[in-house]
């Protein structure tokens, strides 16, 4: 397993702009609980599974098997 940037140096500079000015919560959703700290429940969860390969929510993250 690996965890990567998004190649697309746009996206991440967008996301990481959303993330600064929400003080670390996901820019793509709302509301401010922990679920929503980056790196975000959902992607969590989704790293843990083994057949999961795959962008994050926000399109930050790629996950390779």
């Amino acid at each position: 397993m690996k965890i990567t940037l998004n190649p697309d140096e746009e996206i991440v500079r967008t996301v990481k702009e959303g993330l600064k000015a929400k003080g670390g919560y996901c820019p793509c959703r709302f509301g401010t609980d922990e679920d929503n700290k980056c790196m975000c429940k959902e992607f969590r969860e989704q790293i843990k599974d083994p057949d999961f390969e795959g962008f994050c929510h926000c399109m930050l993250y790629y996950k390779s098997k």
